[in-house]
């Protein structure tokens, strides 16, 4: 049925992928609470921008990190009540849920431990670890989640060096039970060339299970926007199979 669906998809080169792909899952789109947009007017010109792009749903996901963006879910709630109150106001139709992105810490452990996450979809968790310190313990983390019940997913798994050094950790991690997130504009190049090598490994390979914007500006959409009609964004849904569309 997905063959059938996506085939000949890659030779359409000049056409995008949003006819398949319409929920963007990872963004940094609640104004003022971490490193992603600053203003509303910022939040609201992104917004308008994915949804003339193509997208019907967006599920931003703000960092929640103790030592630097020491979010809560009321922070985050109360965030998006007022990005929606003004999407209403412009009549911009286009659905917004918030989750977290997670930095693996010891918050995000004992958070796991009080099954208090903001989850997604079917129960989805999304995190991220450190670009270049191994994580200790990974493995018993993912366990954690998956006995509370959570579906974890790992952010970007194409930008963390001691992974895409020894690209066949890639499996070793991938079945503990966790879902790989890339953040398609990885593809072209936008976080350089060895994450953009990963990204096309993990795509080769069929390990990709989502795929995000991670916009946390107009550059990051501005270069998003380009993945979007490459023809290795075609080549992840023919190969990969993709489930934005679950959500």
């Amino acid at each position: 049925m997905l063959k059938k669906l996506f085939s000949g998809l890659s030779k359409k080169s000049d056409n995008s992928i949003l006819e398949y792909y319409t929920t963007d899952l990872h963004s940094h789109l609640i104004p003022g609470i971490d490193d992603g947009v600053q203003t509303l007017e910022e939040s609201i010109d992104i917004i308008s921008s994915l949804k003339e792009l193509g997208f019907k749903k967006l599920i931003t996901t703000p960092h929640i990190m103790a030592h630097r963006f020491p979010n809560t879910k009321e922070i985050i709630l109360n965030g998006l009540q007022k990005v929606n109150e003004e999407l209403q106001k412009q009549n911009i139709d286009i659905e917004i849920e918030a989750a977290a992105e997670y930095y693996y810490d010891e918050n995000f452990f004992n958070l796991i431990e009080k099954e208090d996450l903001l989850s997604f979809g079917k129960n989805y968790v999304l995190f991220e670890l450190s670009y270049t310190q191994k994580p200790l313990g990974l493995e018993q983390t993912i366990f954690n989640l998956l006995s509370k019940g959570y579906k974890p997913i790992l952010a970007h798994p194409e930008r963390y060096s001691y992974l895409y050094s020894n690209p066949e950790k890639y499996e070793k991690i991938k079945n503990t039970g966790v879902r790989f997130q890339i953040n398609l504009n990885s593809l072209i190049g936008f976080y350089g060339k060895k994450p953009q090598k990963a990204a096309q490994y993990l795509l080769e390979n069929k390990m990709i299970d989502f795929v995000g914007s991670d916009t946390h500006s107009m550059r990051y959409y501005d270069s998003f926007k380009e993945a979007v009609y490459s023809k290795l964004a075609h080549e992840v849904f023919e190969k990969n199979k993709i489930k934005n569309s679950t959500l």
